[in-house]
């Protein structure tokens, strides 16, 4: 049923608002206009084309969660950005981040798997109401679905739900959490992605092996670049779309023979169709990048995979009710704790291990964002990075299950 209090439920005209958003964003971020270089210099463009449409959601003028945009965006523009992000791939460079990258993403799971039981017994010494409950009430079963949302993603949290069974009312305060903070969180990494630099120096991170890689990929863009006629553009469409078009084909059949012959393998997240569509397309986009079609990065692929990011950006933004969170803001405190929690076990290994903050951001969102949202971080370093958040992500899917189970069993122990 469509939602009759947005003031605009027309998705032909979100689109159309959605997308000069993003024109007026990139218009600005390149007027020499004195407002707007003093607002980029504070603000990165890309926060701002996640933040206008979740403030447009908040205060009504469109519906985030009746429109069908992300649906299409997370399913059929991210799995095309992804293929023609990852045709200009240098792939021996990515190996290279491995350890960096796998630090600090398990570090990150560690971090939320920890942090759901600490926050809970935090809060219950000063407002034990807020953390307790009785039966399917129980506020720590609910939170159970955020640790499988946060550390691997929708799958994970549909398979904490199903196990501990929370309340439909405290399953969609949770919903309205994880929406609230781990959406506040994306937009502070996408901040402090404009200040690379400055974190990385008081990180005391070297950012050398992250800059050589990007460097590797704009030298050879340059090397092979020309203007693009209409059949290049044709090209790049039709591999983009063309292997979306296998991953959905190949999602459609897995799953399905998973959940028949193999359910207990939903653990992993297997059962996924998405899981499928974003393991399939990536894939094969890599292998692509060993074949001649690597050349259509010399014709505009990755500038075409960052429109189709950058329409996933804005769609996931409209997903955000800032408002939405307040009508139980004893939970709103737990949840801050938590993602807290979380961002000081990152800085604190980072800091120790000199990691670059890259690894940091890239790691923290493949676990809190997920697929949909990690390669999002990742790209607001360079575009052509946005893959290995992909990458990372996929292990939460993994993982997912397995730590949130953990958690909601530290969380019931320390449940009031």
């Amino acid at each position: 049923m469509i939602d009759q209090t947005a003031l605009i439920t027309n998705d032909a005209v979100v689109l159309g608002i959605l997308m000069s958003i993003l024109g007026f964003v990139f218009w600005t971020s390149q007027s020499n206009h004195i407002i707007f270089k003093n607002l980029y210099k504070f603000v990165p463009p890309i926060l701002l084309c996640y933040f206008l449409p979740g403030l447009l959601n908040s205060t009504g003028v469109i519906s985030g969660s009746e429109s069908k945009l992300y649906t299409i965006a997370s399913r059929y523009l991210l799995p095309a950005s992804l293929v023609l992000f990852t045709l200009s791939l240098d792939l021996k460079e990515i190996w290279k981040l491995r350890k960096k990258a796998g630090l600090m993403f398990l570090v990150g799971t560690f971090s939320i798997i920890i942090g759901g039981p600490i926050s809970v017994y935090l809060v219950s010494l000063f407002a034990p109401e807020v953390v307790g409950g009785e039966g399917a009430d129980a506020v720590w079963r609910g939170l159970s679905t955020i640790a499988g949302a946060w550390i691997g993603g929708g799958p994970n949290q549909a398979a904490m739900f199903e196990v501990f069974k929370p309340s439909t009312d405290l399953f969609s305060a949770m919903v309205a959490l994880d929406v609230f903070v781990g959406y506040v969180w994306m937009a502070l990494l996408l901040y402090a992605a404009g200040r690379n630099k400055e974190i990385n120096s008081f990180l005391k991170a070297d950012d050398q092996s992250v800059t050589e890689i990007k460097d590797k990929i704009e030298a050879y863009q340059l090397s092979i670049m020309k203007i693009p006629k209409m059949d290049d553009l044709l090209k790049i469409l039709a591999v983009g779309f063309g292997i979306t078009g296998i991953a959905h084909f190949g999602a459609d059949i897995i799953a399905p023979w998973i959940t028949i012959n193999a359910p207990q393998l939903s653990t992993l997240s297997l059962t996924s169709g998405f899981f499928w569509i974003i393991i399939i397309a990536t894939t094969l986009g890599m292998l692509l990048s060993l074949t001649k079609l690597r050349n259509l990065e010399g014709v505009g692929a990755s500038r075409l995979a960052s429109v189709f990011l950058y329409v996933l950006i804005a769609s996931i933004g409209m997903q955000m009710n800032i408002m939405a969170i307040f009508k139980n803001p004893g939970l709103l405190i737990v949840g801050m704790i938590w993602i807290l929690i979380h961002a000081i076990v990152l800085i604190i290994v980072a800091k120790l291990t000199k990691t670059p903050f890259f690894f940091l951001a890239t790691g923290s969102m493949a676990n809190v964002g997920g697929p949909a949202s990690a390669p999002v971080i990742a790209s607001a370093f360079h575009p052509s990075l946005a893959p290995i958040g992909v990458l990372l992500a996929v292990f939460g899917y993994v993982l997912g299950t397995y730590g949130a189970y953990v958690s909601a069993l530290l969380m019931q122990m320390v449940s009031p």
